[in-house]
Formats: structure tokens, sequence, C-alpha cells
């Protein structure tokens, strides 16, 4: 049986806002905002898309010539999080790669 979509109220359902998409297309302009006003130069693919910047599609932004990609959760893992003692955390998987998180705001200056 085919339902029709004007009857159940449903014609524009293709067309209904991502909450999740949303939240991160206003991280990412947030992200370049913040290094506009420090006068850092940034760029938000168009479609959250590097490759409409010429780049993996992956690449959510720019922030001079860093490729970013822009995540935005409900919580972050507590250990992971810079307390105000420290300026970064470094950490690994087990075999896996040593990764770095910092704070927005020590990147830029560190980058500039």
């Amino acid at each position: 049986m085919k339902i029709n979509p004007k009857v159940y109220g449903l014609e524009g359902w293709k067309n209904m806002p991502n909450k999740s998409k949303q939240k991160g297309n206003r991280f990412e302009r947030e992200v370049v905002r913040i290094c506009k006003e420090k006068g850092i130069r940034s760029k938000r693919a168009w479609g959250s898309n590097g490759m409409s910047l010429g780049m993996h599609e992956e690449v959510d932004l720019t922030i001079n010539d860093y490729k970013i990609q822009a995540k935005v959760r409900n919580k972050i893992a507590k250990f992971l999080i810079p307390t105000e003692h420290v300026d970064a955390v470094v950490y690994k998987e087990d075999r896996g790669e040593i990764l770095i998180m910092l704070r927005l705001n020590d990147f830029l200056e560190i980058i500039t």
C-alpha cells in the first residue's frame, strides 16, 4: 500500500532539518568566526565537504593551511580534556598513533 504524503501531512518530510547536521554547521562557523576575529585565515568548506576547497571530503574547514575536521559531541571523555593545570593532553590507542588535544585558542597562538 502506497502512503499519500499529503494525507498524513508529510509533504515536506524530505526537507526536515537534521539537528545534528545543523549543530555541526554552527560549530564550524563558530570556529571560523573565532579565527577571523583573531586575524587568522580560516574558511569553512561548503556543505562541510572539503572537495569544495579542492581537498579530501573529510576536511570541514581550514585554519591557515591546516586541514581541520570539526566534531561536536554531547560528551567528551574527561581524561581527554586539558585541565587548567596543563596546556595539552597527549594520548594514544594501544599500538596506535600518538594524538594531542589542546584548546583552540592555544592552537591559534601556536600557529600565528
